[in-house]
C-alpha cells in the first residue's frame, strides 16, 4: 500500500532493502569462490585419504582450503600460467605421437576414432573425481560424478569411445559400466 508521497510504508522500505543486503551477501562467497576448486573437489577420495586430510575437521578443512586459495590468488601470474599450459599440451602431444584425440576442438576433420590402451597400475574403479592415466601418455579426467567399483585389477584395457556433442565415454573392458571423460594431457 503506498502512502500519500507515491512512496511505499517505511516497513516495507527497509524488509526489501534487508532482502538486497542479504542476497548480496550470500553471494560474496560464490564470487570469491568462482575459479577455485576445493581440495575434496581436485583430489581423489583415495588421495584424499593418502594425504591424512579425512581426519580434519571441517573448520580445519575449511580454513585450509582458504588458505590455497589465498595463496593461489596472491601468486597468480598470467602468463607464466599460459606458457605452463602451451608447454604441458605441447610435451603431451609429444609422447602420444601427436595424437590430439580427447582434446576439445572446432575442427570438423577432427579424429574421433575409439581409443584403446590399458590404464597404468592398480584400478578398482571410478568415485566422481578419477584420473586414468594410460601407458599410452595420454591422461583423462572423470567428467561426471558416477561411481563405479570393481575387485582391483592391475593394468587394464581401457576402450575410450566417442560420445555425442564432442564428448567421450570410458570403458574397462569386461565391463558394462561408462564414465563421461575429459582428456587433460
Amino acid at each position: 500500500m503506498l502512502d500519500w508521497r507515491g512512496f511505499a510504508p517505511e516497513g516495507t522500505k527497509m524488509t526489501r532493502i534487508l532482502i538486497c543486503i542479504i542476497v548480496l551477501l550470500s553471494s560474496v562467497p560464490l564470487v570469491a569462490s568462482e575459479g577455485f576448486s576445493t581440495l575434496e573437489e581436485q583430489m581423489t577420495g583415495k588421495e584424499f585419504t593418502a594425504a591424512g586430510l579425512d581426519k580434519l575437521s571441517p573448520e580445519e578443512l575449511a580454513s585450509l582450503n582458504a588458505w590455497i586459495r589465498n595463496r593461489s590468488l596472491a601468486t597468480i601470474d598470467a602468463p607464466a600460467a599460459a606458457a605452463a599450459t602451451t608447454a604441458a599440451t605441447s610435451s603431451a602431444a609429444e609422447s602420444t605421437g601427436g595424437d590430439r584425440r580427447g582434446f576439445r576442438s572446432e575442427k570438423e576433420d577432427e579424429d574421433r576414432s575409439t581409443i584403446t590402451s590399458r590404464i597404468v597400475g592398480k584400478f578398482n574403479g571410478w568415485d566422481g573425481q578419477t584420473v586414468f592415466k594410460l601407458e599410452n601418455g595420454m591422461i583423462w579426467e572423470q567428467a561426471d560424478k558416477d561411481k563405479f567399483y570393481i575387485r582391483e585389477v592391475e593394468n587394464p584395457v581401457a576402450i575410450i569411445e566417442p560420445g555425442i556433442f564432442g564428448t567421450w565415454r570410458l570403458q574397462i573392458e569386461g565391463y558394462n559400466s561408462k564414465c563421461r571423460v575429459e582428456r587433460i594431457q
